[in-house]
C-alpha cells in the first residue's frame, strides 16, 4: 500500500442536514442548466454558423458578427431601444417610488391600494398591449372619444401613427403595466429599514421629507440598484408592446432590438445571424448591469 493511500482519510457519510441541502440545491442547478446554460451554449454555437430554418448549418466563424457591424437596421433598433429605455426607466422608477411611499405606512385600507397598484402586473404584456391598442385606436378608441366629448380636440388622434406619439403612448402603457412591480421591490426595501431610525429622527424634529431624504433613500441603495437593473433589462428586452401596438411602424421607426432579432430569425430565416445579435445584446446588458451595480453599490462595502 502506498503512503498516499495510507494517509487517505475515510469518507464520512453525509449528515441529514447536508443531504437536505443537496436536495434543495439540486433542482435549482438542474433548472439553471437545462433552461439557461444549455440554451446559452446552443445560441453561442449557432452564432458561429449560417443556420437556416431548414437544411444543414454551415460553419461561418465570425461572419455573422462582421455582418452585424454593417447592419444599419440593428444599430437603428438598438438606438431606438436605448432612447426608449432612457425614457421609460426613470419614469417607472419615479412613479413606483412615489407609490411605495404612499402605501408604506400601515394606514386604513392600505392593502386595497397596494393591490390596486399591483393589479396591472398580473396581466400579460400581450393582453395589456391589445387592451391599450383598442383604447388608442382612432376609430373606436376611448381616448379620442373622451377628448372629443370634452372639446379638447376636433377629430380623432392617431396616437400610434407617428413616431413620437407612438413612443409616448407605449411609455404610458408600460408605466401602467410595470410600475406596480417596481413598487413592490421598493416597498420591501422600505420595510427592511429599522423603525428605530425613524423614531430617533422624529424625536430630533425631522419631518417626513427629511426622513425620506436622509434615511429612506440612503438605506435603499441596494434596492434601487436591483429595481433599476431589472427595469433596464426589461426595457432592452421589450418586444410584445411594440409588436402588438405598432408592429414596428410607422416606417419601421419603433422596431426594438428584440423585434429586429425576431424578424431576422423567423421572418428572414437567418437563425445564425439572429443568434449573433442575441449574444451581442446579452453582452450589452451584462455591461450595463455591472456598471449600474458599481455606481449604486453600498459605500460601506
Amino acid at each position: 500500500m502506498s503512503i498516499a493511500a495510507s494517509l487517505r482519510l475515510p469518507r464520512l457519510p453525509l449528515s441529514r442536514r447536508e443531504r437536505a441541502g443537496y436536495a434543495f440545491v439540486l433542482p435549482c442547478v438542474v433548472f439553471t442548466t437545462v433552461f439557461f446554460l444549455v440554451p446559452l451554449a446552443m445560441t453561442l454555437w449557432m452564432s458561429f454558423n449560417h443556420w437556416p430554418l431548414l437544411g444543414k448549418p454551415n460553419f461561418a466563424g465570425l461572419a455573422n458578427y462582421l455582418d452585424l457591424l454593417h447592419d444599419e437596421s440593428f444599430w437603428s433598433a438598438l438606438w431606438f431601444t436605448t432612447r426608449y429605455t432612457l425614457v421609460v426607466t426613470p419614469a417607472i422608477f419615479l412613479l413606483a417610488f412615489i407609490l411605495a411611499l404612499l402605501v408604506h405606512r400601515a394606514v386604513r385600507f392600505v392593502g386595497i391600494f397596494r393591490t390596486a397598484y399591483f393589479l396591472p402586473v398580473v396581466i400579460g404584456m400581450t393582453t395589456a398591449s391589445l387592451l391599450w391598442w383598442w383604447m388608442f385606436n382612432d376609430q373606436v378608441g376611448i381616448f379620442s372619444a373622451v377628448l372629443m366629448d370634452l372639446g379638447l380636440i376636433d377629430e380623432p388622434v392617431q396616437w400610434l401613427g407617428e413616431t413620437n406619439s407612438a413612443l409616448a403612448s407605449i411609455v404610458v402603457m408600460v408605466l401602467w403595466k410595470a410600475a406596480g412591480f417596481t413598487m413592490v421591490i421598493l416597498l420591501v426595501g422600505m420595510q427592511a429599514i429599522p423603525q428605530d431610525l425613524y423614531e430617533a429622527a422624529r424625536m430630533d424634529g425631522a419631518r417626513w421629507l427629511q426622513q425620506t431624504r436622509f434615511i429612506t433613500i440612503p438605506m435603499m441603495r441596494r434596492t434601487f440598484a436591483l429595481a433599476l437593473t431589472m427595469s433596464v433589462i426589461g426595457s432592452y428586452l421589450a418586444f410584445e408592446q411594440f409588436f402588438v401596438l405598432t408592429k414596428g411602424g410607422p416606417m419601421n421607426s419603433t422596431i426594438s432590438v428584440v423585434h429586429w432579432i425576431y424578424r431576422a430569425s423567423f421572418t428572414y430565416f437567418k437563425l445564425g445571424y439572429g443568434a449573433a445579435m442575441s449574444v451581442v445584446l446579452l453582452l450589452i446588458l451584462l455591461v450595463l448591469s455591472v456598471v449600474q451595480m458599481y455606481l449604486l453599490r453600498d459605500e460601506s462595502e
